[in-house]
């Protein structure tokens, strides 16, 4: 292939792996299928998208070393504070129970319906444990399932992922040198060697990281750098010595990161959130590239078959055993029983080994890359297109209703909260002193933790349950970097007052997050308003806004509270609610306080003075 071929080759895969994934996200489906869809078609309609050619015998270390990546990148993810010693136990025995239960129906009907060897059968069984947070996690955040789905079926996935490629590797190995005749005391010895090699390599690239983003950081760029080296480097060297236990190390670093104090600075930067989504698109596009339309034929019917049995049979009963006596309740255990699609370690898995066994003259073995595609795409489609209904019908989604936390204390955003509150909205707010905090808690408006701040803007740690967060104190220096730090934290977004001054202040007018309200409504003019007898009111969109009156919020029949951003309102719906702030009387009432606490600094380590003015 000539240099210019593999240029094009490169860089198509690219755009590709890039225009796949906005296209996703405009036609809202899952990206995994418009990645393997568009792979496909890519590898079928030309030459250039076809890893083999450009890549060669680089294209398995390539796979390995890119998952390795992406499982870190997961495990920055999960804070095992949050995790409870009933949700572990639950995902140990998901784990423990699911791989042999998934293993042994899955090489058992493979054989009976798609006419594997034995060796082979056993190898896709292997491969199609997995399922994967790079499928599994957007699901989740698409179907917003109650807390202990979320953690348990997130932590199954992400713990899984070196499980299955492990065994893969073993049974693809064993297969190949042997026959498949290997003992289990052997091969319960291999998988031992190789998570003790991973832990012992992941525990290497802690201590380097320490090194390198706590003791000499070096800024946000080279940060994230030094991470991707560390990771790439500990992955590389723990393969070289057992096969895929660079996995288990990639998840060890990135778990130990966010889960130990020292490490309390926010280590998923953009630079490394995009690089994990382009190695995540150019990883599908090139293994969905090497399956060729011909190495379907025959095979399609029967992985749906076998989809079937995993779907239907496998997946329910390993549920069933591993949450016998455990605190979920039974359509909670149904919704973990419908919750198991496949992602990029089975696809990975497939691409290296199904070569490998292929070429060693495995019966079957040149299905196993073919299957495992075909199961990723309808696995994933049936999951996407039914975890909802199925979620609602359970009863186990989260209500679409807004939380708001609210940031500050003034009267008026004192008042705010107990209207949204009034207005069936559950509200959180926070204030750094304890003065204020009073004055909210005296409200009956529910108060968040005092190092809620500190914890999601020090550690990136994500507030829960958290759907948009309103940052109206009185210090537009404060709510700028504060929504800066937070944005990235939550599900939802991130807004702020606006700021007084448009030219002055230090940071206020360059940083943060879109405004609130409209320009010339700043914290400091609803205060003064507030103080003239304005005030903060809701009503319904059918009885109109009267004059003089201003259109802070709505509030949408379904409990979505929309704000109203740099002077645009929000499209007044039928049924709608909005929260308006009332024109201010003639006479200003009497201050509801006349002095102001002093200065103390907040547990961010900024210093706000959340009274306002």
């Amino acid at each position: 292939m000539s240099t210019e071929a593999i240029t094009i080759g490169i860089g198509l895969t690219v755009v590709l792996a890039v225009g796949s994934q906005i296209l996703a996200g405009l036609i809202r489906v899952p990206t995994i299928i418009v990645l393997l869809i568009v792979g496909f078609l890519a590898g079928a309609l030309t030459d250039a998208v076809n890893p083999d050619d450009f890549l060669g015998p680089a294209f398995s270390p390539f796979v390995t070393l890119a998952v390795a990546v992406i499982l870190y990148d997961a495990g920055l993810s999960f804070d095992l504070r949050r995790m409870g010693t009933s949700t572990s136990h639950l995902v140990a025995r998901l784990i423990v129970v699911g791989v042999p239960i998934t293993w042994g129906v899955a090489a058992f009907t493979s054989m009976w319906l798609l006419g594997l060897s034995p060796h082979a059968a056993l190898t896709l069984g292997a491969i199609l444990v997995v399922s994967g947070p790079t499928v599994v996690i957007p699901l989740l955040a698409f179907v917003r399932p109650t807390l202990t789905l979320e953690r348990v079926l997130a932590w199954e996935s992400v713990l899984i992922d070196p499980v299955g490629a492990i065994l893969g590797a073993l049974v693809a190995h064993a297969v190949v040198s042997s026959a498949g005749a290997v003992s289990l005391i052997g091969g319960a010895g291999q998988f031992m060697g190789s998570v003790g090699t991973g832990l012992v390599g992941g525990l290497v690239g802690v201590l380097a990281l320490w090194v390198l983003l706590v003791k000499i950081p070096s800024g946000e760029v080279l940060d994230a750098a030094a991470q991707l080296a560390v990771v790439l480097g500990v992955a590389a060297v723990c393969d070289a010595l057992r096969d895929d236990s660079g996995l288990v190390a990639a998840i060890v670093i990135g778990l130990v990161l966010a889960n130990r104090h020292e490490f309390e600075i926010p280590v998923r930067r953009p630079f490394l959130e995009t690089l994990v989504q382009l190695i995540l698109g150019v990883l599908f596009i090139s293994i969905s590239a090497t399956v060729t339309p011909s190495s379907l034929q025959g095979v399609i019917v029967p992985t749906l078959g076998l989809v079937a049995v995993l779907v239907l049979f496998a997946r329910p009963v390993l549920v069933a055993i591993a949450t016998v006596r455990s605190p979920l309740r039974p359509h909670e255990r149904a919704f973990v029983a419908w919750m198991a699609p496949r992602g990029i370690v089975a696809a990975a898995t497939a691409s290296t080994f199904g070569a490998s066994l292929a070429e060693a003259g495995i019966p079957g073995a040149a299905k196993i890359l073919p299957v495992t595609f075909l199961v990723i795409v309808v696995t994933v489609s049936l999951y996407g297109l039914t975890a909802v209904p199925v979620a609602r019908r359970l009863g186990v989604a989260r209500s679409a209703t807004s939380k708001p936390l609210i940031v500050g204390d003034d009267p008026w955003v004192v008042d705010l909260g107990k209207a949204l509150l009034d207005s069936d909205l559950e509200v959180v707010l926070w204030a750094g002193q304890e003065e204020q905090r009073q004055r909210i808690g005296a409200r009956g408006l529910q108060l968040a933790d005092e190092e809620l701040l500190a914890a999601a803007t020090g550690a990136g740690a994500e507030l829960e349950d958290i759907t948009i967060v309103l940052l109206l104190s009185g210090e537009d220096d404060f709510n700028a970097l504060a929504s800066a730090l937070l944005e990235g934290s939550l599900e939802g977004q991130v807004f702020r007052l606006p700021a007084r001054d448009p030219v002055g202040g230090a940071v206020a007018p360059y940083l943060g997050a879109r405004s609130l309200f409209s320009p010339h409504l700043t914290g400091e003019e609803i205060d003064r308003r507030h103080r003239m007898g304005a005030r903060i009111v809701t009503q319904p969109v059918s009885e109109g806004v009267p004059a003089g009156f201003d259109v802070l919020f709505v509030i949408r029949p379904d409990g979505v509270l929309v704000p109203t951003i740099e002077g645009v309102t929000p499209h007044l719906h039928d049924g709608s609610v909005c929260v308006l702030l009332t024109g201010a009387a003639e006479q200003p009432e009497t201050p509801e306080r006349s002095e102001r606490p002093a200065r103390a600094t907040d547990a961010t380590g900024l210093e706000p003075d959340i009274g306002g003015d």
